[in-house]
């Protein structure tokens, strides 16, 4: 599958599936491509969008897998090592209805991905609330 969060109607049953946890190790992947050029307090736009691209093109298909977390602990690291906005990406980081397209962005290895995913309105919401459900659940122990 080579979307993610497509838009459309959604129903409450799915966000209350179990999804299968995700195989990347998003927690000790190296942000720095995204902190080092998408910074506040302005997070320009093509700047943010493009450092995000870099970042999650490679990790498409995983992302993209509905059946797994893999998305939200994607998101849930990102907005911990960067501390950014919650959906700043997925408002801001729109292609169309195939969603963002990763055929042309240069990786760390220098290769081109083939792969595209969504970000839209319907999963913003639910990486809202994870997200303020996690910081709220950190602000508990400190």
């Amino acid at each position: 599958m080579d979307t993610i969060f497509e838009s459309g109607t959604s129903t409450g049953r799915a966000l209350l599936q179990a999804r299968k946890p995700c195989g990347v190790d998003f927690e000790n992947q190296n942000y720095t491509i995204l902190t080092s050029q998408c910074k506040g307090p302005q997070y320009p736009p093509k700047v943010c969008c493009d450092a995000f691209k870099q970042f999650a093109c490679p990790f498409a298909d995983e992302i993209s897998d509905e059946t797994t977390d893999c998305a939200s602990v994607m998101f849930s690291y990102i907005n911990i090592y960067g501390k950014y906005p919650p959906g700043l990406f997925a408002n801001e980081c729109k292609e169309g209805k195939e969603g963002l397209d990763c055929s042309q962005v240069k990786t760390a290895n220098d290769s081109a991905t083939s792969n595209t995913f969504h970000l839209a309105a319907p999963t913003s919401v639910l990486l809202m609330s994870t997200t303020a459900g996690f910081l709220g659940f950190l602000l508990h122990f400190f």
